[in-house]
């Protein structure tokens, strides 16, 4: 099993997780040119993707996720919430019969696509019926979390034991309150329903069991309120190993193909 992402921030997001075949492709906030550009530069084709899951429908996670799906007939997964929030997402020309199979899934639910088993899991979110996802292949699993406020104990139950990780770390908390951002806006990504800092994604890390990981990727990268090795400071710190072996998510490149073994 292997990963990689397309991008990760608040301009747009998407991870490809792949089994041999079973090409997923998790989010997309990106225009459909911009998609397939990213795309090609993992050597991937749209008709080589197996499926798209969302994981909620603000649209930087969501908006070019329809338009993809539709163009090239690709199913796509996701909750009966977010299903309902980005209807009106979906080609006007095509609202009333879609070329692509929408599947509604339960945010308590396993299911497989292929040679992948997902599990998706609920997250404390400004989001109608937000999820994060669990992937495997039977022997190794990948753990994602982002977009989320606060940890719970079953984010944390899902998360233990993963072989890689893609944890969030939007911001540091310092530099949000300092930065140019209304309080407002301030009050809504440092709560309980926002995005995890730095601090709050090291303690979580340090809460799991991970004895297994071989891959931990920083994701979400606030570019106003947050920087690369301030990410990296906190996690290292957390696994108590050098800094550079944190991986990061970069909003215009992503990272290229990790290898799960």
């Amino acid at each position: 099993m292997r990963f990689a992402s397309i991008g990760s921030g608040s301009d747009g997001n998407g991870l490809v997780v792949e089994k041999n075949t079973t090409r997923l492709l998790l989010d997309c906030g990106f225009g459909l040119r911009d998609t397939l550009t990213r795309l090609e530069k993992l050597k991937l084709q749209p008709e080589e993707l197996s499926g798209i899951l969302i994981t909620h429908e603000h649209e930087d996670h969501a908006s070019g996720a329809y338009k993809l799906a539709n163009k090239y007939n690709i199913p796509v997964w996701l909750t009966h919430g977010t299903h309902k929030m980005i209807e009106r997402l979906l080609p006007k020309h095509h609202q009333a019969s879609p070329t692509f199979k929408a599947h509604i899934i339960d945010s308590h639910d396993s299911f497989s696509i292929g040679e992948l088993e997902i599990t998706p899991f609920p997250v404390p979110h400004d989001a109608r019926e937000p999820v994060q996802y669990i992937f495997s292949d039977g022997a190794k699993k990948l753990g994602v979390l982002t977009d989320t406020g606060c940890s719970t104990p079953h984010i944390e139950h899902m998360l233990s034991a993963c072989h890689a990780l893609v944890l969030e770390c939007n911001h540091d908390l310092d530099l949000l309150m300092q930065g140019p951002y209304p309080w407002s806006l301030k009050q809504r990504v440092s709560g309980r329903l926002g995005h995890l800092d730095n601090s709050t994604a090291a303690s979580i890390l340090k809460k799991l069991d991970n004895s297994h990981l071989q891959h931990l990727i920083a994701a979400h990268l606030s570019e106003k309120n947050n920087s690369p090795e301030l990410a990296k400071q906190a996690l290292s710190a957390s696994l108590n190993c050098e800094a550079e072996w944190i991986g990061i998510a970069q909003q215009k490149t992503g990272f290229d193909w990790r290898q799960i073994i």
